[in-house]
Parts: C-alpha cells; sequence; structure tokens
C-alpha cells in the first residue's frame, strides 16, 4: 500500500546488496583491485584504497542499489529452484540470449555515460578477477552477480574519469542570465 510517508530503505538496501556479495565472495576490495588494474595506467597516484573507497561511493546511488539488488534476488531464486518455468532454465544456464542480466547492468555501467558503458563489455567479455570467478562457477546460479560486479567496476572507472578529467569550462559564467 502507498504512503506519503513512505521512506526509500536505502541503507537496508545497500546492507542487502553488500551481504549478498559477501555470500559469493565478492569484497569490496576485489571489486577495487581490477578497477585498479583497468586504470592505474591512467590514474597513477591513486591507491588501491582509492579505488576501493569508490565502490562503496558508487554502491550507495540507488539506481546501482536498485539493479544490482534485483539481479541478485533473481539469482538467489533461480538458485533454490523458485521462479517459474521457463524462466527458471533461462537464468540457471545463464542462457546467451537472456540479456536481461546484461540490461540491468548496463544500466548501472551507464549512469557514468559512455565511459562507464564501454568499460562493462569489456569487463563482459575479458571476464577479469573476481567477475571470472562468479561466471565460471558450476553448480550455483551466478546469472546477475558477474554482470553486477563487471558494472560496479565500470561504473568506478566512469565516475573517476569524470572527476578526473581537466575541464576549461568556466561554471562562473552566467550564460542563461
Amino acid at each position: 500500500m502507498r504512503t506519503s510517508k513512505y521512506i526509500y530503505p536505502d541503507n537496508e538496501l545497500y546492507l542487502y546488496v553488500v551481504s549478498q556479495f559477501i555470500n559469493k565472495g565478492v569484497t569490496k576490495e576485489k571489486i577495487g583491485a581490477i578497477v585498479y588494474e583497468l586504470e592505474h595506467e591512467y590514474l597513477p597516484d591513486l591507491t588501491l584504497e582509492d579505488y576501493t573507497a569508490e565502490v562503496v561511493k558508487v554502491l550507495h546511488k540507488r539506481e546501482v542499489l536498485n539493479n544490482i539488488a534485483t539481479g541478485l534476488y533473481l539469482d538467489k531464486m533461480a538458485d533454490k529452484g523458485l521462479i517459474d518455468a521457463p524462466l527458471q532454465s533461462i537464468i540457471e544456464n545463464d542462457a546467451g540470449v537472456y540479456g536481461v542480466d546484461e540490461t540491468l547492468a548496463t544500466a548501472v555501467a551507464n549512469i557514468y555515460g559512455s565511459i562507464g558503458l564501454t568499460n562493462y563489455g569489456f569487463i563482459d567479455k575479458a571476464k577479469i578477477g573476481v567477475v571470472g570467478d562468479l561466471d565460471n562457477k558450476h553448480g550455483v546460479v551466478n546469472t546477475f552477480i558477474d554482470d553486477a560486479v563487471g558494472a560496479i567496476v565500470a561504473a568506478v572507472a566512469g565516475k573517476l574519469a569524470h572527476a578526473t578529467a581537466k575541464s576549461d569550462l568556466d561554471t562562473k559564467e552566467a550564460v542563461f542570465d
């Protein structure tokens, strides 16, 4: 039932996502390590701890949490065999033509523009670090989580690229006065 006094459970959703990640062996450090591997060449002054801190910041965005929590829940239910056929078999087999896992992930990566999106495509193909570990885990449904982790990596890369890009835009100049 809808109410105007509804308070969005951002903290609860964040804790849900983190707990599901931890249950699958995913840590912020493992995610940060992938970002470090991809971006250190371009941002050599940042440490592994800097990249890991950015992972946490990205995970605090509501749009990120919504997409990832939805995918993680579908993985969880499919792993228990609780999704109606034929969707159950599609998710548990990570069918290549399904694409909903990538759709949720690209929505996360795209929050930080084309840089996030292109990084996601690379990560999804290369299966770096824990993304590859999750993708190749037999007997466990990880259809959404590998893409979710890859999307977070891509989002962090995009966020950092935008944050560190130099600009000549004078924001003090009022053009629309």
